[in-house]
């Protein structure tokens, strides 16, 4: 029974349903941690959407099969490795899917975030048969996933968005996914095993360049959004403290990608990473002990 249930949650990807925490994004950056009703609607958003998530995360890995067979770690996947029927995956599938929308249509019964859901649904399902076979395109609609999700929790929140905060989920995003990327170009050289379509429209040397790019842009822009108006007046003059933190982290991937080719699962990178992990940590308590002691 134990077993039957984890490997269903590895059909799910329940460790994925980290990214979905930029749902909580809006109530962190403003503050607003006193708002019950806010983070209550965030929670319900994020349990909906995590559901959807896993629903695509089953059609992707079905779509994907006799690719994730031959690849060194997902070809340990239930459907790939064959310890989950397709049959049983895609009444799994459609449960969540049911389960998601009514989260959204029912408890939250916000029409606005519903179809911002389906509009994810459809751009992802979108994504599984033909877009992610096309170079570029194919990271950039995973980066718009996050930027979606940041938006539901807008949404369900009543929080408006910081312009830099939405560019920075968008490059962060973007930065991961061309990780993952890399590490895929580093399995076909090797290997000479082409596991995704888009990899022809990606070498090397251009995926460090676009990496090293974006990582300079996030540098930037984050210092930009600590010194912001808006920034300085709600958290105070000193929230560009915060920016080593950020540099410290983005250096830390960079390290774990470039020397230790650990760029295959952002995800579990956070997840284990000692070093990521503190320094997480590190950032969101200078971040809120700067902004509580903003009036002293």
């Amino acid at each position: 029974m134990i077993q039957s249930l984890y490997t269903y949650l590895k059909l799910l990807r329940a460790h994925q349903w980290i990214k979905n925490f930029f749902i909580f994004a809006p109530i962190f950056f403003s503050f607003n941690f006193y708002n019950i009703e806010a983070i209550v609607n965030a929670f319900y958003a994020f349990i909906g959407f995590s559901l959807i998530a896993s629903s695509i995360y089953i059609i992707n890995d079905w779509k994907d099969i006799h690719l994730d067979q031959q690849h060194p770690t997902k070809k340990n996947r239930p459907l790939a490795a064959g310890t989950i029927s397709i049959r049983n995956a895609f009444i799994a599938c459609l449960l969540l899917v049911i389960s998601g929308f009514s989260i959204y249509l029912f408890v939250l019964e916000d029409y606005t975030a519903s179809s911002l859901l389906a509009f994810y649904f459809l751009l992802n399902i979108c994504y599984c048969f033909k877009l992610k076979q096309i170079a570029i395109i194919d990271v950039t609609i995973v980066a718009i996933g996050f930027v979606i999700r940041l938006f539901i929790g807008s949404i369900v929140t009543s929080i408006i968005l910081s312009h830099w905060l939405i560019i920075l989920t968008f490059l962060l995003a973007l930065l991961l996914v061309l990780g993952k990327r890399r590490n895929d170009v580093l399995i076909y050289s090797e290997t000479g095993q082409e596991l995704r379509k888009s990899i022809s429209g990606y070498n090397l040397e251009f995926l460090n360049t676009m990496i090293i790019t974006i990582v300079t842009i996030i540098i930037f822009s984050y210092i930009m959004y600590t010194i912001s108006p808006e920034i300085v007046v709600r958290n105070g003059e000193y929230m560009y403290i915060t920016s080593l933190f950020v540099i410290l982290g983005l250096f830390r991937y960079l390290q774990a990608i470039f020397v230790e080719k650990k760029g295959d699962s952002p995800t579990k990178l956070v997840l284990k990473d000692r070093f990521l992990q503190i320094d997480i940590l590190c950032w969101i308590i200078s971040f809120i002990t700067i902004s509580i002691l903003k009036p002293l």
